[in-house]
């Protein structure tokens, strides 16, 4: 009598056939050769007794049978993962897991400095990128999100609270075409320009990517390793850079850079701290949410970098492209 065994790995391998349409983009997803991934569906297909899918001249077709599965196995995976880190937090010290945006995360380093010497602990882990906030709450990846405030899923509840609310100028050199304009510089006008920004370009769902969308239109971006660099690059006359208030003013103040006063601007956006609400948060996600709104939080957020005269507290850093 045989035994028939569905594996994690067999799943994992299907989920990812039936949501990105061929083996070859499951395989790369997963990192193993498309051998292995078809070996994985093959062996699911003998166990389940069902095709699973059919080939198109568009990719796959799932089956009645495939379609029920993959709704199945994307929870049973992610199921999987949760046990897994379930079991890895209970054995191992846990940091507080933070997920920020990359134009928020560009700024937090002193602020989560100063609120890890607040609360000792493990450390801080910090994932910068754009990716499914709520899914990434949900799922318990994270403990707690900091950028744009993004909705929650149907059903799920998150809890939200401002943090920063803060200015974006369109700034320039004097030597830009755009500087001796006289009145608003209009959309028509800003569309055709090249635009420097940070390596995701605007925050998805923020005030400032609303603002490209509909002023800025077609626009070149050139995307830099931060909006440090992107600011540096339109200092020395490389592009237009939508920018902070307060990291521009001694630029302005100075004439290194001009204000240009473009249609939309200022650009008025929020940060917001978005941890898990019926009470699922961790003390520690509460803790730094809690911080975030004191003037200490402000002060830090706003800061220029300085050098620590001691160890400073862990904070890990992980990169999404």
């Amino acid at each position: 009598m045989r035994v028939r065994t569905v594996t994690f790995t067999q799943l994992r391998a299907f989920a990812l056939v039936a949501e990105l349409g061929s083996l070859r983009a499951a395989a790369a997803a997963l990192g193993v050769s498309e051998p292995a991934v078809s070996a994985a569906v093959t062996a699911l297909r003998t166990d389940l007794g069902d095709p699973l899918f059919r080939r198109s001249g568009a990719g796959i077709v799932l089956t009645p049978g495939g379609r029920a599965l993959a709704g199945h196995a994307r929870e049973l995976v992610r199921l999987a993962d949760r046990t897994r880190r379930d079991v890895h937090r209970a054995s191992t010290p846990a940091g507080l897991r933070v997920l920020a945006s990359a134009a928020c995360a560009e700024h937090l380093a002193p602020l989560l400095t100063a609120f890890a010497e607040r609360v000792p602990g493990p450390g801080i882990d910090l994932a910068v990128g754009q990716t499914d906030v709520a899914e990434a709450l949900g799922d318990d990846l994270y403990d707690i999100a900091l950028g744009p405030w993004l909705p929650p899923l149907p059903s799920q509840s998150l809890e939200a609270v401002p943090f920063l609310r803060y200015r974006r100028v369109v700034v320039a050199t004097p030597q830009h075409p755009l500087a001796g304009r006289r009145g608003p510089v209009t959309a028509q006008a800003l569309g055709g320009q090249r635009w420097l920004t940070g390596p995701d370009g605007p925050d998805a769902g923020s005030a400032e990517a609303r603002w490209f969308e509909r002023a800025a239109g077609a626009q070149e971006q050139v995307r830099l390793g931060s909006e440090a660099e992107a600011l540096d690059a339109a200092r020395s006359g490389r592009g237009l850079v939508l920018a902070l208030v307060h990291l521009v003013a001694e630029d302005i103040r100075r004439g290194a850079l001009l204000l240009l006063p473009a249609a939309g601007t200022p650009v008025e956006g929020m940060w917001w701290a978005t941890i898990s609400g019926h009470g699922r948060a961790t003390a520690a996600a509460r803790a730094l949410q809690r911080f975030l709104t004191t003037p200490d939080a402000t002060t830090a957020l706003l800061a220029r970098p300085r050098r620590p005269n001691r160890s400073r507290p862990t904070v890990r850093v992980e990169l999404w492209s």
